[in-house]
């Protein structure tokens, strides 16, 4: 069995000590396989925070990682920088590779970069990067837990985040259905959650899930939710929602969603 850590929107710049401590006793305990970064890195994209990001990352010694930059790891006010060089700051500490893969015999999951250095907050997936996943997924075995990772969501459950929503999801979502995907994975919005998209895309060839991680250790914590993380196994597959207890001073487990296709019809 994999165990894959995703953690999301640490927005180092705001980081709270005690989920810092919480989370690296959560990885202590289930030594996951790979630690999935869905975006948000820092708070304003400086380099003391991307350096604070990076040190605490390699605390964390899980053996393989994939992380992908979100709309605040692109400068806001350096105007220059994000016109001619958006990800100065993310390639100085963990090199050039804004996507990715980690693949073993019973998980794929394939990273995206959906920022856009001239948009602020929305995320785009264009149709060259959903044709790439797609024939990628394509490829997959069977016997794969297969996961799309981006930063913004593909859907939402509150009114006020439908204009957070990836920019070509609606083809990206049909395609990555039709292609054998099983789950898209993303932040944005800290909100933790997991849904069924053939509930929003009843045409859907296959059930497709959007799993949604919270804030892993920032301050920006919204909902009345604390600090979340989430830990996909692949036998049986499943996400698990970790919530920090604040009193307790440690992530506990509250939700469990098992990640089998749903029937049609």
């Amino acid at each position: 069995m994999t165990v894959a850590l995703q953690v999301s929107d640490t927005h180092f710049g705001t980081e709270r000590p005690v989920a810092m401590a919480a989370l690296r006793q959560l990885c202590a305990e289930l030594r996951p396989d790979l630690l999935l970064v869905t975006g948000d890195i820092t708070q304003r994209a400086r380099a003391h925070e991307f350096d604070s990001a990076r040190a605490f990352f390699d605390g964390l010694q899980v053996p393989a990682r994939l992380i992908v930059p979100g709309n605040h790891d692109i400068p806001l006010f350096d105007l220059f920088t994000r016109a001619v060089r958006p990800y100065r700051g993310f390639e100085r500490v963990f090199g050039a590779a804004l996507e990715g893969e980690f693949e073993r015999d019973d998980l794929l999951v394939i990273a995206l970069n959906t920022t856009r250095r001239w948009r602020h907050s929305n995320g785009e997936v264009s149709a060259a990067q959903v044709e790439r996943v797609a024939a990628r997924l394509a490829r997959a075995s069977p016997a794969q837990l297969k996961l799309v990772a981006v930063h913004q969501p593909v859907a939402a459950i509150t009114h006020e985040d439908v204009a957070n929503l990836l920019r070509g999801r609606h083809h990206a979502v049909r395609r990555w259905a039709a292609a054998g995907a099983d789950a898209v994975v993303g932040g944005h919005i800290h909100l933790p959650y997991v849904l069924p998209l053939r509930e929003r895309w009843p045409e859907l060839a296959r059930n497709l899930w959007c799993v949604q991680a919270g804030t892993a250790v920032s301050h920006r914590l919204r909902g009345g939710i604390s600090n979340s993380v989430n830990v996909i196994r692949t036998r049986p597959a499943a996400v698990q929602r970790w919530d920090l207890d604040e009193a307790a001073g440690e992530f506990r487990c509250v939700a469990t969603t098992p990640l089998h296709p749903a029937p049609l019809g």
